[in-house]
């Protein structure tokens, strides 16, 4: 236990130091120091005041223009007749094409099979006897599978894809060396096909969320370094000064990603006690310094530029950003409560895990503040609704994790469905809503054709929330009353597993929702790439302010 445990511990050392020297550099080079105007960096000359979704048909923009003009006055300055920015808009759109219809096509194709996987996977809780005909559709082998393709198939790799087209979006700035993240994306997808069939045929490393064979992490190695090489070099070759809070997200993640994922897979390094040590660090980490950067770079960007608002306080954002990097790393080991660990990891990881509300609450108070006022604009965009929808997901789960660290009520609902109900609140509630806000902003811009069918996206949207809520509040509400036959000690163990089986019923309905929503989603993105059906109006190919009142939302 004591070399994994100082191994971990001299990491965070040595990132923390490195980390401060980021921060003395930050500060030096006037990132704190913009003030407000660092918050409009994201905007174009004469952008702010202006919404900006292009996944709304004309009659939604239009009321979107209404509904901000009633809460809120905006200027509307005339479109000029040489405009610059939207024909840089599109070269930036150009330079990163491929690679971003590569990862976020492949994200969705992996959303659907691991979609369909987890319901069968949902069913057999309360069907047993399901498909057991064959080893390879076994609950031991369809799990995990599952567990993978979500994580490392569908919102890593969105989360990748959205990356991308912002850092050029952002930075003003052609994506640097766009072939790297190509040829990322097709090792990413290698490393999946392989470890999928791997796991199906019953090889894996045994470890939860650790899943994929070692021998076979190579691909997502050299794979997400490719992916990786083309953000931070156009960070180094950036037109724009400053350097907005996305950009902060995005690059950090790619930096302690790879450090999370080489530690935790390194193999014969770790065993026993301390691997579940290195597990549970690792698995937390890589939703709070993995998937949750991305999903609020993500935020940061799109509640502001759909609004055509600056984010409420810009120095909060910063705030929130290295709070997240000073707390989040030691977080996941209040999971391991009551278990043969060192009393003070587990404390020390208690600790860290309340700390997080500071992080959140500067989050939660950007996100809600920009919002406020403006939540009747989430009736015309679609991009807004997604993505706000998750931004207020991601304040509730966040503040919920901190509340399952406290010893007293993590006696209560460890090793229950309302663990389950909790992760799937931030994997799906937070970053997967963020994620499909983001495809419906920025796939327009790359295909350089509007959505086809804007009924599919209500749809989709609603079976979404529907699905998600009813798969949460069921399942919580299971695990409470499964933990309160497993703390009896005159309950037999079966009563525990009886009384969840109307919950797991309900959490399949909910999962059944959510699926057909993905297959929605998936034939609108379909329709959208190869242009079939209606053409609304005309492309959204770049911005033009517009008066309100005026008819149609422009090219």
């Amino acid at each position: 236990m004591v070399p994994v445990v100082g191994l971990l511990l001299v990491f965070a050392f040595l990132f923390s130091i490195g980390g401060l020297f980021l921060l003395i550099w930050s500060i030096s080079t006037g990132q704190f120091s913009m003030g407000p105007k660092a918050a409009e960096v994201i905007f174009d000359e004469d952008e702010v005041g202006h919404p900006e979704e292009p996944a709304a048909t004309r009659r939604q923009n239009e009321d979107l223009l209404h509904a901000l003009a009633a809460s809120e006055r905006y200027p509307s300055p005339s479109a000029k007749e040489d405009d610059k920015e939207p024909m840089l808009r599109a070269a930036l759109d150009d330079a990163a094409r491929k690679p971003v219809l590569a990862l976020l096509l492949s994200s969705v194709v992996w959303l659907l099979l691991g979609s369909v996987i987890g319901l069968i996977v949902s069913y057999k809780l309360h069907a047993p006897d399901t498909l057991t005909q064959s080893e390879l559709l076994t609950f031991g082998r369809l799990r995990p599978l599952h567990l993978s393709l979500v994580v490392y198939g569908w919102v890593s790799m969105a989360g990748m894809g959205v990356a991308l087209w912002l850092t050029g979006r952002i930075l003003k700035t052609p994506l640097h060396r766009p072939r790297w993240a190509s040829a990322g994306c097709l090792l990413w997808n290698v490393g999946l096909a392989a470890g999928s069939i791997a796991l199906l045929a019953g090889w894996t490393d045994g470890v939860e969320w650790l899943e994929f064979p070692w021998q076979l992490d190579v691909f997502f190695v050299v794979g997400g370094a490719c992916i990786g090489v083309p953000i931070l070099t156009t960070i180094r070759r950036r037109e724009a000064r400053h350097l907005y809070v996305s950009i902060w997200y995005i690059g950090a993640s790619f930096v302690w990603f790879p450090f999370l994922f080489a530690v935790a897979n390194w193999p014969k390094l770790h065993f026993g006690v301390q691997h579940g040590v290195v597990n549970w660090w690792f698995a937390h980490n890589v939703l709070g310094l993995w998937i949750t950067p991305l999903g609020l770079a993500a935020a940061y960007y799109f509640i502001p530029k759909v609004l055509g608002k600056p984010i409420h306080s810009y120095q909060l954002s910063l705030l929130g950003f290295w709070a997240l990097a000073l707390f989040y790393s030691q977080v996941g080991l209040h999971h391991l409560i009551g278990g043969p660990v060192p009393v003070w990891l587990v404390t020390l990881s208690v600790v860290t895990s309340v700390m997080m509300i500071v992080p959140v609450v500067a989050v939660a108070i950007n996100h809600h503040m920009t919002t406020v006022g403006h939540f009747r604009a989430l009736r015309f965009s679609p991009t807004l609704a997604f993505v706000v929808t998750g931004a207020v997901m991601y304040t509730l789960v966040s503040l919920q994790g901190s509340l399952h660290s406290f010893r007293t009520l993590n006696a209560v609902m460890h090793f229950t469905h309302a663990t389950v109900a909790h992760a799937h609140f931030g994997v799906y509630g937070f970053a997967s809503f963020v994620m499909f806000g983001s495809f419906y902003f920025i796939l327009p811009r790359l295909t350089r054709w509007e959505w086809p069918y804007p009924w599919l996206i209500r749809a989709h949207f609603w079976l979404a929330v529907l699905g998600i809520v009813i798969y949460v509040v069921c399942l919580s509400v299971g695990g409470f009353l499964q933990a309160r036959k497993l703390l009896d000690g005159n309950e037999p163990f079966m009563q525990s597993v009886v009384v969840t089986i109307p919950y797991l019923i309900a959490r399949t309905v909910g999962g059944a929702m959510m699926t057909v929503s993905h297959f929605i989603f998936a034939f609108h993105v379909g329709a959208l790439v190869l242009r079939h059906g209606p053409r609304r109006s005309e492309a959204p190919l770049a911005y033009v302010p517009a008066r309100l009142g005026q008819q149609g939302a422009g090219r």
